[in-house]
């Protein structure tokens, strides 16, 4: 079974709408040629060259707008010619929001000539003004759609993501709900739709039957992942502590039997993320670990990596660096950490927004010392988590940390030179 991706373009905040009051992309600089933002660095990038098409454009949805469907159909025809096999879905994906794509009826009608079953990875609905649209979109094949609720209020979502019409976007929404697999995702933003109105909307959502809810985290500062020079996305609004938000996620969930699950903690069903902290008798099939290293991540993974690794008898350290999401740690992170408690062996995550040769002048001690990137994945978010089964994602975790603890037992330190 093969999945294609269908990338139509588009620029977050332009292409679709405006930008929502909570947008993560407010602020981000665009097409500035004369003075261009300064690449990240990741692990993509060569080894004597900071900076490529990831972590210079693709961090940044640095489109030009939306592509012609004329070059969207070339570069789809390019992929259903190279693929064997049945294909198990096609995903309209882009960094505008694909119902404001200007010729999205045409696209569909040409996806829908592949008799493959459709998805739209994300829209806001801002595009979709009339709901008879829902009944064009289910007889050409759509099976899937995460959708942005924000809430089920037509005002709220006039006032905060500048819907126009949402009467309309909603109504879209509720036809669509009926016949096929809805993820709504509701941003919370703290004193507007996180309280009686979430209660409202998780309602009406189930009496919609959405198959899923997401609840995501409001972020307003570089700590909490605005990493594009743009925060504040909204000058002094409150953010959820961590908390606060796993607090609302288990009201929502003892609310509603639609499956609900949240970024950046937690799901109420699997327990993620690291849901095998809890689970000795998968950590008991974990080799010994050997060896001693320095571990660094983000402040939400921290403590689970430790309890997980200290129950498996590691010795070293696990440091978390003032970035919540590991996947975002920049080089401005790393550098604040005190080098006195590194070890010989330093592993960050993967993917990681640096450039490997920065990553060794700030950590590597002249040499000293290797910096190794971790496995791609030790847990599973709550986006990701909507679509998988329990094992699945306890298989995510399992094979995750296996990786790294192999990692240090092969290139790690003696832990009797540390103790």
């Amino acid at each position: 079974m093969v999945q294609i991706t269908v990338d139509i373009g588009g620029r977050p905040g332009y292409d679709c709408s405006g930008f929502c009051e909570y947008c993560y992309f407010k602020g981000v600089a665009r097409n500035d040629t004369e003075n261009p933002p300064e690449a990240f660095g990741c692990r993509y990038c060569l080894p004597f060259t900071k900076g490529c098409s990831f972590c210079k454009d693709s961090i940044r949805e640095a489109y030009t707008g939306f592509k012609p469907l004329k070059e969207v159909a070339f570069e789809t025809l390019t992929q259903l010619q190279q693929v064997s096999g049945e294909i198990s879905k096609i995903t309209i994906s882009g960094g505008g929001d694909p119902s404001c794509y200007p010729e999205f009826v045409d696209l569909i009608e040409l996806l829908a000539s592949t008799e493959s079953p459709l998805h739209i990875g994300y829209t806001s609905g801002k595009g979709f003004d009339d709901p008879d649209i829902a009944k064009f979109l289910i007889s050409s094949g759509m099976r899937e759609i995460s959708f942005t609720i924000f809430s089920s209020n037509p005002e709220l979502r006039r006032a905060y993501m500048h819907d126009l019409h949402p009467e309309e976007s909603l109504e879209t929404y509720r036809r669509l709900a009926g016949e096929i697999d809805m993820y709504a995702a509701i941003l919370l933003l703290p004193g507007v739709n996180d309280g009686q109105d979430l209660l409202d909307t998780i309602r009406w959502l189930e009496a919609c039957k959405t198959k899923g809810i997401i609840l995501m985290r409001f972020a307003n500062s570089v700590k909490q992942g605005l990493i594009l020079n743009n925060a504040p996305l909204i000058l002094g609004h409150h953010v959820h502590t961590l908390d606060e938000f796993k607090a609302i996620v288990k009201m929502a969930k003892e609310h509603t039997k639609v499956r609900i699950s949240a970024t950046p903690v937690f799901d109420p069903d699997f327990n993620t993320p690291f849901a095998i902290a809890a689970m000795p008798e998968i950590l008991a099939t974990f080799p010994e670990v050997t060896s001693c290293a320095t571990l660094i991540t983000g402040t939400i993974a921290a403590p689970y990596m430790r309890e997980i690794l200290h129950q498996i008898g590691f010795n070293g350290n696990v440091i978390g660096v003032d970035k919540e999401i590991a996947d975002l740690i920049t080089i401005e992170d790393l550098t604040s950490i005190d080098s006195s408690i590194l070890t010989n062996t330093i592993i960050i995550p993967q993917n990681a927004l640096v450039h490997d040769r920065e990553v060794n002048a700030a950590l590597g001690g002249d040499g000293e010392r290797i910096v190794l990137r971790g496995p791609a994945r030790l847990t599973v978010d709550g986006e990701t988590a909507m679509g998988m089964t329990k094992e699945e994602v306890l298989e995510v975790e399992r094979q995750g940390f296996l990786e790294l603890i192999n990692l240090i037992n092969r290139y790690g330190d003696d832990p009797e030179t540390f103790d």
